[in-house]
């Protein structure tokens, strides 16, 4: 299978993660459409269709010809195919595989059904079973109360709050962020696995 293929990278009991390809620009356009969606990221507003076609979609394909399993992930419900969203795990600095950042962007319709602890789980564990992976770190904006407790249910804890300079204020901004972790050995202490 080749580079932008759509190729399955993970499934879950409800989810399929799979390679983003140029065609799902128009379902990344709905999701960074919803002003909900974009609420703790953009205060509300859509990202432009020529941003996600011309960076965001060349960034993700970029990171399977450069990293192969470590990216942006599209998801899928698999019983009928509806695009959910997306997962983010990919290296935190350029060329190393030992941190990588969890994130995730779901489709309003899909909030509150735990897809997002389901994906950020296997992923985690796929990340230090797998792949090598000795840290996974995760940001969202202080008051992100329901990100904070997908965080939490994926087995990291929380580690610090920070303030950073954006160029533009959004609501809530003013408490800062948050940063959330867990190590591959912690991650085996909890899950009762010890060595690999």
């Amino acid at each position: 299978m080749g580079d932008s293929d759509g190729a399955v990278f993970l499934a879950t009991e409800r989810l399929v993660l799979r390679r983003f390809t140029t065609a799902d620009v128009d379902r990344l356009v709905e999701l960074d459409g919803d002003p909900e969606v974009m609420r703790f990221l953009t205060g509300g507003k859509p990202s432009a269709r020529e941003w996600l076609e011309g960076k965001v979609l060349p960034l993700f394909l970029e990171h399977y010809r450069r990293y192969g399993d470590l990216g942006w992930w599209a998801a899928e419900d698999r019983t009928d195919g509806a695009f959910l969203g997306w997962f983010e795990f990919r290296p935190t600095r350029e060329g190393e595989r030992g941190e990588v950042e969890l994130g995730y962007r779901l489709r309003r319709a899909a909030w509150g059904r735990g897809y997002a602890t389901e994906g950020a789980r296997a992923l985690v564990r796929r990340g230090f079973a797998e792949l090598g992976v000795e840290r996974v770190v995760a940001y969202t904006m202080t008051v992100n109360a329901g990100s904070r407790r997908v965080m939490e249910k994926s087995g990291l804890s929380f580690v610090r709050t920070f303030h950073e300079d954006y160029p533009e204020m959004i609501p809530g901004s003013e408490h800062g962020e948050v940063e959330y972790a867990v190590t591959a050995e912690e991650w085996r202490a909890r899950s009762g696995i010890l060595g690999a």
